[in-house]
């Protein structure tokens, strides 16, 4: 009776001591939603505040995304060498540096700078928050925990847009300041929680640190004997096999290099197998990750998945929701509201997958996820067609707005949609002519013997079929949050071995924020008539989601339920020669536990 109501408080302080730690890192991927969802409403207030031309503005939105392409790199290095709770501080402090700036900027410099800074933490807390969580997590609740992080970020997004719609609203001078200087509240919040947390067991255990992995392990697991038999599984699956001063291969075993350096009697020989591996250079530490066929299938599975999660177009509707909306006929305050309340369908989507994901598996919810995506997507598509061909006919054009250039269509200005798209346009009664927002510039062109005063359209148009762009703007994020949004990171947190996990991770999530860069900074330009047009863009992204499902539906296993060191082996084959190399000795799996002094609770 006392071992079970021992067993259940060990489990409820467990539990409180998960849920704590997850929403500490978590606290990351909300810094990271809302310092890029916050921007596209300060944008407004900050054109005015300093006159910002297109290219500046492109700037500001773009540099925060390639730094944190830049930092995501070297984040793993950082990882690597210092560990997670130290990077993920480190974040914290440059996410509050960057938000001052920008809350007390004066000019457009301090602006790109601020941006910059952010951009680096972005970065840095991308790629470490969901590894240590997977890394400290129970395996039972690995997959809620990490996905947890990815709600956070949705949630970031969504109250960004809400903070924007308020006080732009009620402070439309100043109000910029206050959007971007209030992510400093939280990040000091997040340093200041960390404080009190461990460092990952799996990082101390490949710095040969065991002591203080078991001893991180104890008070994160309900039993002795789980933390035990996890250290023998982490430490198990460390490479075995170092070179010695001449070059040659010398075998340590599984646990040798760790258990010399715990013992007090530790020589010369006790430095741990896994320093050396650490102190190895970046570029070696690459080519060795990519020999080994392993690591180098779930390297393409763990990039591929970001890939296509970025190349199906989510950051599009992120960052520009609000001009998709005008581009539906929408009026621009409606547009920028219907984008904040829209993105809470992708938070409901990512919330449904922390209930799911670790009942019907990640594998399902990708599938499902994406091939709701693809109809999504080849809906919207269609709605911005449909948009097109009942936006009014043009039965007359002045010469300068008959043709524009164009990719996919003719270019000859048919319908009311096609002569909004011309800059200095606009529609009119079946004729376009030129104008501006006022009004066409020679009122004689609209006039039509009645008394009624036809209506101009100038860069919109009236559109049927607005409401259909909201229904399959809603389904894509509400699809896309119940898989594709969630689970590439957390697949990527949990595919790769120990001995390369931040390297990994860290190219990994860089393919994300480079995935992010082209599709965000092309969208527009894809959109426009000259190119694809907005149809053509949706259905182009649509078709890479069907490809992404066919590709994944043949490569993607399933990790539910598997320690780390498990989902390792899923990616091993007969031919790649590991099994003999890779075996676990069970008398020095012990020899670690046993330099280990035991803790009772």
């Amino acid at each position: 009776m006392k071992d079970k109501l021992k067993r259940k408080q060990n489990s409820q302080r467990v539990l409180r001591r998960m849920r704590y730690l997850t929403f500490m890192a978590a606290l990351g991927g909300f810094l990271f939603g809302y310092d890029t969802g916050v921007i596209s409403g300060a944008m407004l207030p900050m054109r005015r505040a300093f006159n910002l031309s297109s290219s500046q503005q492109e700037m500001i939105v773009s540099v925060t995304v390639f730094t944190a392409f830049l930092s995501s790199l070297a984040g793993g290095s950082l990882n690597h060498m210092f560990g997670r709770r130290t990077c993920i501080l480190l974040a914290a402090a440059i996410f509050t540096g960057g938000s001052l700036i920008l809350g007390f900027a004066i000019n457009y410099t301090m602006l790109v700078l601020g941006r910059c800074i952010l951009g680096v933490g972005i970065g840095i807390a991308s790629l470490t928050t969901p590894v240590y969580i997977a890394e400290v997590a129970v395996p039972r609740m690995r997959g809620q925990l990490v996905t947890v992080n990815t709600l956070m970020i949705t949630f970031g997004q969504f109250f960004a847009g809400m903070v924007d719609g308020v006080f732009d609203k009620y402070f439309p001078v100043e109000g910029w300041r206050f959007m971007l200087g209030l992510a400093a509240v939280p990040s000091l919040f997040m340093w200041v929680g960390f404080m009190s947390l461990p460092e990952s067991p799996r990082w101390l255990a490949g710095r040969g640190r065991s002591k203080e992995a078991m001893q991180v392990l104890y008070s994160l697991r309900e039993t002795e004997h789980d933390a035990e038999i996890e250290l023998q599984e982490i430490v198990g699956a460390l490479p075995q096999y170092q070179s010695d001063d001449s070059g040659h291969s010398t075998s340590h075993g599984s646990y040798g290099s760790l258990e010399s350096q715990d013992n007090e009697s530790g020589s010369e020989d006790s430095d741990s197998l896994a320093e050396s591996i650490h102190d190895q250079g970046v570029v070696s530490r690459c080519f060795e990750m990519l020999a080994h066929a392993p690591t180098r299938r779930a390297l393409i599975l763990g990039c591929g998945l970001m890939a296509v999660q970025q190349c199906s177009g989510i950051n599009t509707v992120m960052y520009y929701a609000a001009s998709i909306y005008e581009m539906s006929g929408f009026e621009e305050l409606t547009a920028v509201w219907l984008s904040g309340f829209t993105a809470l369908a992708q938070v409901v989507g990512i919330a449904a997958s922390i209930y799911l994901v670790d009942r019907v598996g990640r594998r399902t919810l990708v599938l499902t996820s994406l091939g709701f995506v693809a109809i999504s997507l080849m809906g919207l598509a269609t709605s911005f067609y449909m948009s097109r061909i009942s936006s009014g006919v043009v039965t007359h054009s002045h010469p300068l707005c008959e043709y524009q250039p164009a990719t996919i269509w003719s270019g000859t200005t048919s319908f009311c949609y096609d002569c909004a798209n011309i800059p200095g346009c606009g529609y009119c009664d079946g004729k376009c002519v030129q104008g501006n927002s006022t009004g066409p510039l020679e009122l004689g062109f609209c006039e039509n013997g009645s008394k009624e005063v036809p209506e101009w359209s100038y860069e919109t148009c009236s559109n049927p079929y607005g409401s259909m762009s909201v229904f399959f703007m809603v389904m894509y994020l509400l699809a896309f949050g119940i898989g594709m949004g969630g689970m590439p990171w957390t697949i990527n947190s949990e595919i790769y071995p120990l001995k390369f996990r931040s390297l990994a991770v860290s190219l990994s999530t860089a393919t994300n924020w480079i995935g992010n860069l082209v599709v965000s900074a092309t969208f527009l330009s894809l959109s426009s008539p000259r190119a694809l047009t907005a149809y053509g863009a949706f259905g182009l992204y649509g078709w890479v989601a069907i490809f992404g499902f066919g590709w994944l539906y043949c490569s993607l296993p399933e990790t539910k339920g598997l320690s780390l060191e498990d989902i390792e082996k899923l990616f091993r084959r007969r031919t790649d020669g590991l099994d003999e190399c890779e075996s676990i000795d069970d008398e020095k799996q012990h020899l670690v536990l046993q330099s280990v002094p035991v803790m009772h609770h």
